[in-house]
């Protein structure tokens, strides 16, 4: 069988690093009690080599040069995670639709929906993501001292996806309520306990009922909205089942409003500890879209991947055999000293010229480039500027904030803060 080899540059000298084992590293990247803060063990990782090996028979990639390579290449396949992570799940729990799929259906699947998510197409909702953040930075501003994921990160996203799918307000509460035990859900089964495993399948179930409902609505009475576009494609006879469209909206439901609620969060609690940084966007809102991508890539939502060798491949030195798989971590990756100098420095100015910094990570790479990432950045951008302008004081009332077990989405349980104008 024929080998590919990808080469990636040298290095520069490495930096210093903690004083955790390698071993200890590994734990320290998945333990609940290390969620506040695992970039120390990251760093360990990174610097003990390209591929340390790792649980779940996975290879841990944390270096830029490497993760970017992976994401990029075809020989890499995104379809084996449930095998790597959820091995004993018959896939009813896990709506995963094109998330975890690779060319055609995958090719088939997002280009479906894609038209939903384009930049020019979202330009129509700036208003109204305006007008929406304007009400939520009213409302803590009156209340002065809030939780941040709930009144500030959640409200925003949670309404705009919705919009865009078709999902009424007065349905919310039961996304949020069946988002969590999901989102959750994506964490490896070995991490979850029963309860959770039940309401991963639960929340799951929940969707799949809630959508088959909303899709005969949308055939009946059609609207403008995602719901009603793919309904019609399938009524058109392009190759769509229902089982995939439901599945398709379930994700991007969960995963359009989770992870920039997590984003929305962690930029927050970034930007109250780096308050020089925040003084920068204060005197210079029109940097909030560059100030989107340098808090991706300083502390995102999105930390955990796996890609599985569809064929014999050499890397950095290292042969994978084909079926064998790796663990990409990419927050890890958005931290590497050989690919952005001062990783660990927040820098807002980081990303005013794209061309003289590499892409972050953080949306992801290659085909399964993060599709929501257009909407992402408008409502981070819209509610940075808002706060820049109208909230220029900010102070946190608990450091480190409770975090969230979760690996995989990585996010702040409650941030009480307090809003002055």
């Amino acid at each position: 069988m024929e080998t590919t080899t990808t080469q990636i540059a040298p290095a520069p000298a490495a930096p210093a690093v903690g004083q955790l084992s390698v071993d200890e590293a590994i734990l320290a990247s998945f333990l609940p009690e290390h969620r506040h803060n695992p970039y120390p063990a990251y760093d360990v990782l990174r610097e003990t080599g390209p591929f340390v090996a790792g649980p779940y028979n996975l290879h841990i990639v944390t270096r830029y040069a490497e993760v970017d390579a992976i994401l990029q290449d075809p020989a890499w396949s995104h379809a084996a995670e449930p095998e790597f992570l959820h091995p004993d799940s018959d896939g009813s729990d896990l709506p995963a639709s094109f998330l975890w799929m690779e060319p055609p259906d995958h090719t088939r699947l997002r280009r479906l929906v894609s038209k939903a998510f384009t930049a020019r197409g979202l330009e129509t909702l700036r208003g109204q993501v305006e007008q929406v953040a304007t009400e939520v930075v009213d409302n803590v501003l009156a209340a002065g001292e809030v939780d941040v994921v709930e009144q500030l990160a959640y409200p925003l996203p949670l309404a705009m996806i919705a919009e865009v799918i078709g999902v009424p307000a007065e349905d919310l509460p039961f996304v949020r309520d069946n988002s969590a035990p999901v989102a959750r859900g994506l964490d490896p089964d070995t991490m979850l306990t029963p309860a959770e495993l039940k309401g991963r399948a639960d929340g799951a179930q929940n969707f799949r009922d809630y959508f088959e409902k909303m899709v005969a609505e949308r055939r009946a009475r059609p609207k403008d909205d995602l719901i009603t576009a793919l309904a019609q494609v399938e009524a058109e006879g392009d190759r769509l089942t229902t089982g995939e469209m439901i599945a398709t909206l379930t994700v991007l439901l969960i995963a359009g409003h989770e992870t920039t609620v997590n984003l929305l969060a962690n930029g927050v609690l970034s930007l109250v500890r780096n308050p020089d940084q925040f003084q920068v966007l204060v005197n210079n809102p029109d940097l909030a879209l560059a100030a989107v991508d340098e808090l991706m890539r300083y502390d995102g939502p999105s930390h955990a991947t796996t890609r599985k060798a569809v064929k014999d491949i050499d890397i950095s030195g290292h042969s994978f055999k084909e079926g064998d798989g790796v663990l990409l971590l990419l927050a890890a990756a958005n931290r590497d000293y050989r690919a952005f100098p001062d990783p660990n420095r927040l820098d807002l100015t980081r990303y005013a010229d794209t061309t003289a910094v590499p892409r972050h990570l953080g949306f992801g790479v290659g085909h399964h480039y993060c599709i929501g990432a257009p909407l992402v950045r408008l409502e981070m951008e819209c509610m940075l500027r808002e706060l820049a302008r109208r909230a220029p004081k900010m102070t946190l009332l608990a450091d480190p904030p409770p975090y969230r077990p979760n690996v995989v989405v990585r996010g702040i349980a409650e941030l009480p803060v307090r809003f002055e104008a």
